[in-house]
C-alpha cells in the first residue's frame, strides 16, 4: 500500500507541477475563464483540452494511472505542453502504475553491480583525445579512459566516495562535496542537470532500491538537492556543452554526446571534446599530459 501511495503521489506532483507551468495563453485560452486562483491551467482546462471529462482527468491527476490508454496519455501530454523527456517520464508512470504480478518485495529490489564489457573499455581506451566514462542511471561512473579519470578527478577523489571500491557518484559529489562549487563554475545552473537525471531514472527503473537510498540520503542532507527535487524537472540528457574548473589546468568548456549503450540497458556513455584551436583545446592537451604521469591507469572506476 504504501508503494502504492508514494506512486500516486508522484503523478500527483508531476501533473500539478507542468499544469502549474503553463498559462492559459500559452494554450490558447485567453478568453476562457473568470477570476483565476491558480497560476496556470485549471483542471477543467486541461481535461478539455485533452478531450477528457474534468472528473476523469481530476481522476487522472490525483494519481490513478491504472487502465489509462496511450491516446489519452498523449492528450494530456499535449494539453500539458511535455516535451520528449516530460511525455516519456508520463508514460513511464503509466508503465509502472499498470504493472501486475509484481511481487510484494519488488521495491526492495537492489541492482547487481554492472560489469563494463571488454569491448565497451576498448573503445573507451581507443578515445585518446576525448574524455570519455560510462555510468549508470543513478549516475555512478563504471568506467573511463585515462583522460576521462583525469577529468573527473576531484570526482574520484572526493571523500564522499562511500569507500575505495565504490564507484564514484556524480549527484554524491555535486550536492555533498563543497568543492563542487569550484569544480562546476556554472554551478546553479549545472545543478539542475543531476537532479532531472535521477528524476527520470526513477520513472524509468522506479523499483531500483540503490536508487532509491541514494535519493532518500540526498534529500535528507542536501537542501538544495531536495528543493529541486520537489520541482519535479526531468531531462534527456543527450547533447551540450559543460564547463569545469580543474585544479591542474583551469577552466574547460567542452562538447559532449551522450549515447545509450543499446547493449547494455541503463548504462550511458558519454564523451566530451574541445573545439578546435580553442582555449579549452590547448587546456585539454595539458591535461592529457599529466593524465599520462599522474593519474592511474583508466578503466573500470576505482
Amino acid at each position: 500500500m504504501e508503494d502504492v501511495n508514494a506512486k500516486s503521489t508522484e503523478v500527483r506532483d508531476f501533473l500539478l507541477t507542468r499544469r502549474a507551468k503553463i498559462t492559459p495563453e500559452q494554450a490558447g485560452l485567453q478568453h476562457y475563464g473568470g477570476n483565476r486562483r491558480v497560476p496556470g491551467l485549471r483542471r477543467e482546462e486541461v481535461a478539455m483540452l485533452a478531450g477528457v471529462s474534468a472528473d476523469y482527468y481530476t481522476r487522472v491527476e490525483k494519481g490513478n494511472l491504472a487502465g489509462v490508454s496511450d491516446s489519452v496519455l498523449d492528450a494530456i501530454a499535449g494539453a500539458l505542453q511535455l516535451d520528449e523527456a516530460e511525455r516519456v517520464y508520463l508514460f513511464d508512470l503509466a508503465r509502472a502504475a499498470n504493472a501486475t504480478g509484481r511481487p510484494r518485495t519488488a521495491g526492495q529490489r537492489r541492482r547487481s553491480p554492472y560489469r563494463i564489457r571488454p569491448v565497451v573499455q576498448q573503445i573507451l581506451d581507443s578515445m585518446t583525445t576525448t574524455a570519455a566514462f560510462v555510468r549508470n542511471g543513478r549516475l555512478d561512473i563504471l568506467a573511463t579512459n585515462l583522460l576521462g579519470r583525469a577529468l573527473y578527478s576531484p570526482v574520484f577523489d572526493s571523500p564522499t566516495r562511500t569507500s575505495e571500491a565504490a564507484p564514484p557518484n556524480l549527484a554524491r559529489f555535486h550536492f555533498l562535496d563543497p568543492a563542487a562549487r569550484d569544480y562546476f563554475p556554472n554551478y546553479e545552473v549545472s545543478s539542475a542537470t543531476p537532479v532531472a537525471i535521477l528524476r527520470t531514472e526513477a520513472g524509468r527503473d522506479p523499483h531500483n532500491r540503490d536508487l532509491s537510498d541514494l535519493i532518500g540520503e540526498l534529500s535528507t542532507r542536501s537542501e538544495d538537492f531536495r528543493t529541486r527535487w520537489a520541482a519535479h524537472d526531468v531531462r534527456l540528457h543527450r547533447t551540450g556543452t559543460k564547463s569545469f574548473r580543474h585544479p591542474v589546468v583551469g577552466e574547460l568548456t567542452l562538447d559532449f554526446e551522450a549515447m545509450e549503450l543499446s547493449a547494455d540497458t541503463g548504462l550511458t556513455l558519454t564523451a566530451y571534446a574541445a573545439r578546435p584551436d580553442s582555449d579549452s583545446a590547448e587546456r585539454l592537451q595539458l591535461l592529457a599530459s599529466w593524465a599520462a604521469s599522474a593519474v592511474q591507469p583508466a578503466g573500470p572506476a576505482r
